[in-house]
């Protein structure tokens, strides 16, 4: 949860006035289906815990799920968590906190106040937020969003092909293996509620309103790369550290896989690079393997590069 979450969460657990098993008190119903509970720091660079909940019922909560998996304290009469298994808000000097996802989303409602759904993949991180407050969508929870597992009545998911045909069925392809049913297309928005995967080269896809703000940094989106140039003539992929300095020229041949908007708006994955090679190179990530726990991911030849970038103290 990012602050002013944390304060919406905080108001909400007052007017619940429960203990940290959080709201919705009751056996309830069963939720078919397997939610997974993963939590880690760092960018998810640092896996911590990871369990399951299979069929759980109506009234389990997210807060209720960790609860029942770590040992976490909390504030504001249970519903905002503070610190789990001894990793505590604030950390050294400030300015980390504990984020949470839902089916590769951050939430903007407090952990108490959110239904665990059988197929929900939830995932907590521990994280510095001076550079990004609201990282307001992650890839690390592939399939998700595109699997609407929790889902009744999955809907097809739009591939939005902006050139490099190739990448765009290789995109279609992934998302098939992972038991998703998608349709490529030439433009247009999803339908409300469904996600959309972006596929093209640089240029072609940056003037779409769900993309334009990425050259503004992560505290504008969340995503820690922006593209540089073009210099003669192609796009440098420019990998951003958690403070939110570039640190690492990846270079025209660097594909991003990245997500893009927040809860309520409809959700857009860039599978983008200055050119066809590197946006097939970026194509070729989309599987759990590659993006698991990860924030975005940078395809350079060769090898994935998380992001944000870690480590890096000066710019290379």
């Amino acid at each position: 949860m990012k602050p002013a979450t944390q304060r919406l969460a905080a108001a909400a657990a007052l007017t619940c006035a429960v203990a940290a098993a959080g709201c919705g008190l009751g056996a309830g119903t069963s939720s078919s289906g397997t939610a997974t509970l993963t939590v880690t720091r760092d960018y998810g660079s640092k896996t911590l815990l990871e369990a399951t909940d299979e069929g759980g019922s109506s009234s389990e909560t997210v807060i209720r799920f960790l609860d029942s998996e770590a040992e976490i304290t909390t504030r504001y009469g249970g519903g905002f968590v503070q610190s789990i298994n001894g990793i505590s808000g604030g950390g050294e000097g400030g300015g980390s906190d504990w984020f949470f996802y839902v089916n590769g989303v951050e939430s903007p409602v407090g952990s108490a106040d959110v239904r665990v759904e059988g197929g929900d993949r939830i995932w907590w991180d521990y994280r510095k937020w001076t550079a990004a407050m609201s990282v307001p969508a992650v890839v690390g929870s592939w399939p998700e969003p595109f699997a609407q597992a929790s889902s009744d009545r999955p809907r097809p998911v739009r591939v939005v092909c902006r050139g490099v045909p190739a990448a765009c069925e290789a995109a279609a392809g992934h998302l098939r293996e992972a038991g998703v049913t998608s349709r490529i297309g030439s433009g247009g928005q999803s339908d409300s509620g469904v996600p959309r995967m972006l596929v093209g080269p640089w240029a072609k896809v940056r003037a779409d309103p769900a993309v334009d703000e990425l050259t503004h940094g992560p505290a504008s989106t969340g995503v820690f790369a922006t593209f540089k140039g073009p210099i003669h003539g192609r796009w440098h992929l420019i990998g951003i550290d958690p403070n939110g300095n570039p640190v690492r020229d990846l270079g025209p041949r660097a594909g991003l896989v990245a997500a893009l908007g927040g809860a309520g708006d409809s959700q857009t994955w860039i599978v983008t690079g200055s050119g066809g090679k590197a946006v097939r190179r970026a194509a070729g990530l989309l599987d759990a393997r590659s993006l698991r726990n990860h924030y975005a991911v940078a395809a350079t030849p060769g090898k994935s590069v998380p992001l944000p970038v870690l480590g890096v103290k000066r710019f290379s």
